[in-house]
């Protein structure tokens, strides 16, 4: 008989079964894995909190910023003719001037100094015209309480029926461009000699 072949009543061998595993794999701990999950998602949840909290602190400022530019733009717009509108205070000073050098009683006693003295009062009211629709205020406080942020105090004026403090007379008026101090008002501050009323000590701080 060949010896390659196999005989009739003998059947192949069969490969050998793998040898079952000493011991099992343990099963995982389920408590741990929920732990670990929960202390990650807690971990996302205050990275979330944190990047929302700085979302809306950069909006917050971003807005500050463009109210902050709004503010610069319009007050460049107000405010852009404040060197112009000082520079014409000097003619407002000169058309009252020229009003001073002729008193309201002698205009009678020449026509032409009447005359004269109507059209610089017509030329002045419509230079005061022009002046309030750039939005340029005078300020003539006569009888009005002393304001130190805009009026200037050159001296005191004792002996009037004003409280302390009241502006007894102006000097030269003061002049606002929309909310902003272009020049003060210089004025003279009444002392009464009650003391009434007015500054608490009697006296007005004449240089404010």
């Amino acid at each position: 008989m060949n010896e390659n072949e196999t005989p009739e009543n003998e059947s192949p061998a069969e490969p050998d079964a793998p040898a079952p595993a000493n011991d099992a794999a343990p099963d995982a701990d389920p408590g741990a894995a929920v732990a670990g999950a929960d202390d990650r998602t807690a971990e996302l949840e205050a990275q979330v909190a944190e990047l929302r909290d700085q979302l809306l602190r950069a909006m917050a400022e971003t807005e500050n910023m463009r109210k902050r530019s709004e503010r610069h733009v319009q007050d460049a717009h107000k405010f852009a003719v404040t060197g112009f509108a000082r520079d014409i205070l000097q003619v407002a000073d000169n058309l009252e001037r020229a009003l001073d050098a002729v008193p309201e009683e002698r205009r009678d006693e020449h026509e032409l100094l009447g005359v004269l003295a109507e059209g610089v009062k017509a030329v002045q009211a419509s230079f005061f015209q022009v002046m309030e629709a750039n939005h340029i205020k005078r300020l003539d406080p006569m009888g009005e309480a002393f304001d130190p942020n805009m009026h200037e105090a050159m001296f005191e004026v004792p002996g009037t029926d004003l409280p302390n403090g009241t502006v007894a007379q102006v000097i030269q008026p003061g002049y606002q461009l929309h909310d902003r101090l272009l020049r003060p008002a210089r004025v003279g501050v009444a002392k009464s000699a009650g003391g009434e009323s007015g500054a608490d000590d009697g006296k007005v701080d004449t240089t404010a």
